[in-house]
């Protein structure tokens, strides 16, 4: 009992340490972010968490080129089911690398049924703030009515709000809809629409706060979860992991699934009429994983993945983080089967958070490098 007291009170002793620090320097902290962010990944951050040690021996697949115009990073892309693929480009974290810091962000579409698809940039409706947009995580929904709604998370002056717009596909524009932020919506990663203005979002923080967010991944304190928004209810749904990112729901609707990053970790959760989720089981990995998409045609689990997480958070040109894909079939199965889909050592693609699917051509989305179109 003295030795759990006294190791309690040392670890007590090193938030206060911590605290105190972070209040004192935090303005040095702000104009310093990049090199604190390297300080803290090399001296704080679990080695095993962030797969220092491993090394992927590239995988590329055969009829591929890199997207033109997506040079600073396509964080997530969504399908629709008639091949409009859109990308959410130019995300900027605090800390983190940017090829293109001084650029907003944007939503581009590709039409994946054209012989030579090339990506656009959707023009977006005035009255949005375009110069503060900072798009995370997207997500599509179609209504009974065939309107198509594009969810986006954004973080505007690295604050999180989740934006709702219309698609015009006439004009192939996006009419902005409404802005949403809420207390339960602190540090939203990802996001997966299940109706006209309802969603599911994780939230990769329980704090706000970049250097809370710090201490918070430090201690490893598993507060992070999902939380359902509507118009008329808002409430978390499940918590518990270490850091909650991609989420992405069963084509039968009744399955939602959220890659955990940190822990190398899918969780398969089951949906109930009231939106409340409840475990169901985990399938643990031996990488980073980050956004999961749907294989429509299958209903297998595409995932972007992160094969050695220091590479991704301390940027060195010299050794690139590298890129990887996998399928997972079956994942309610007692035993899925993981295949891996395209593997490069950053030569071609680095920081690869994201794959999708549509008719034999595989799109993947970066952090903060380029995009992949292959025809397979």
């Amino acid at each position: 009992m003295l030795v759990f007291l006294s190791s309690l009170l040392s670890a007590l002793d090193l938030c206060c340490v911590l605290c105190i620090a972070i209040s004192l320097f935090k303005p040095f902290l702000q104009q310093n972010r990049e090199y604190i962010n390297r300080l803290f990944v090399c001296l704080f951050l679990n080695r095993n968490r962030l797969k220092t040690s491993r090394e992927i021996e590239s995988l590329d697949l055969p009829n591929c080129r890199l997207i033109k115009g997506i040079e600073a990073g396509s964080e997530d892309i969504d399908i629709l089911p008639n091949g409009l693929a859109f990308f959410s480009v130019g995300l900027k974290f605090p800390g983190l690398h940017s090829f293109a810091p001084d650029k907003p962000g944007g939503i581009l579409m590709m039409d994946l049924k054209e012989e030579n698809p090339r990506a656009l940039e959707l023009r977006i409706s005035r009255g949005f703030n375009l110069a503060s947009f900072n798009p995370h995580g997207i997500s599509t929904f179609i209504d009974t009515d065939d309107t198509v709604y594009l969810f986006v998370v954004n973080h505007p002056e690295f604050r999180n709000t989740v934006e709702i717009f219309k698609f015009e596909e006439e004009d192939n524009s996006l009419l902005h809809l409404k802005t949403i932020k809420h207390e339960l919506l602190p540090s939203v990663n990802d996001i997966v629409a299940v109706g006209p203005a309802h969603f599911y979002a994780t939230n990769d923080h329980y704090f706000s706060d970049t250097f809370l967010k710090y201490l918070e991944t430090y201690l490893n304190l598993h507060w992070t979860n999902v939380v359902y928004y509507s118009p008329n209810e808002v409430k978390v749904v499940a918590e518990g992991f270490d850091t909650a990112n991609g989420i992405n729901i069963s084509p039968d609707k009744k399955y939602i699934y959220v890659a955990d990053i940190l822990a190398h970790e899918i969780h398969v959760l089951e949906k109930h009429p009231n939106m409340n989720l409840t475990h169901l089981k985990v399938l643990e990995l031996d990488t980073l994983v980050d956004n999961l998409s749907i294989d429509p045609s299958s209903g297998d689990i595409l995932v972007g993945c992160h094969p050695n997480g220091q590479k991704l958070l301390v940027y060195d040109p010299n050794n690139p983080p590298s890129s990887e894909v996998l399928r997972i079939q079956n994942i309610l199965s007692e035993k899925p089967t993981v295949t891996t889909v395209y593997a490069n050592n950053g030569s071609v693609l680095q920081g690869s958070s994201v794959a999708s699917v549509y008719d034999r051509k595989l799109l993947i989305g970066t952090l903060y490098h380029r995009a992949l179109y292959c025809e397979l």
